[in-house]
């Protein structure tokens, strides 16, 4: 699923993300923010690697969180070409690469939906329960067509609205206002 920083969530690597959670455990909590481009173009990227990029020109990296900025992440729809080890399913119509064989196949060959990450957001045992707890974070469900076919800028916005909440409602602080 998705979390969506609330407004009191002072954290500016967390203001208005969108986080799509790969795994929950007692260990600690691993997601991507997808809600995040950067100006870097995918090109650029791939080039220093020795991968030749044959997608979108304007394609472009995205930030997936403060933790590891040099660690980088295939967002994509599913591909039967690269499934097994290095990929996992994240939820329907939504998998994450992470092996160098499968970023080659899907650089060389990318399919309609497919997001570079830079970086991702990591939490240790229980802090994001604590965080949870404490009002920063709601949960959504999530969609395939919310990652890839919504505008950045609006993809916080349409994940609340698609749980009623109105997020012009939506006031920093704690407690009853």
């Amino acid at each position: 699923g998705l979390l969506l920083a609330m407004p009191r969530l002072d954290d500016p690597n967390f203001a208005r993300a969108v986080v799509l959670m790969v795994r929950h455990n007692d260990q600690g909590s691993f997601g991507i923010v997808v809600n995040r481009p950067s100006d870097t173009p995918v090109i650029e990227v791939m080039s220093p690697l020795g991968l030749r990029w044959r997608g979108d020109p304007e394609a472009v990296l995205w930030i997936g969180g403060p933790v590891s900025p040099e660690s980088g992440w295939l967002l994509h729809e599913p591909n039967a070409a690269i499934a097994g080890e290095g990929t996992v399913d994240v939820a329907d119509g939504i998998a994450l690469s992470t092996a160098p064989e499968h970023f080659r196949t899907l650089v060389e060959k990318p399919p309609r939906r497919l997001r570079f990450f830079a970086g991702y957001a990591g939490w240790g045992a229980q802090q994001l329960e604590s965080e949870l707890a404490q009002g920063a974070w709601l949960t959504a469900d999530v969609t395939p067509a919310l990652i890839f076919d919504t505008p950045a800028e609006k993809m916080w916005e349409q994940a609340l609205h698609s749980l009623g909440i109105d997020p012009s409602s939506l006031v920093p602080g704690v407690g009853v206002h």
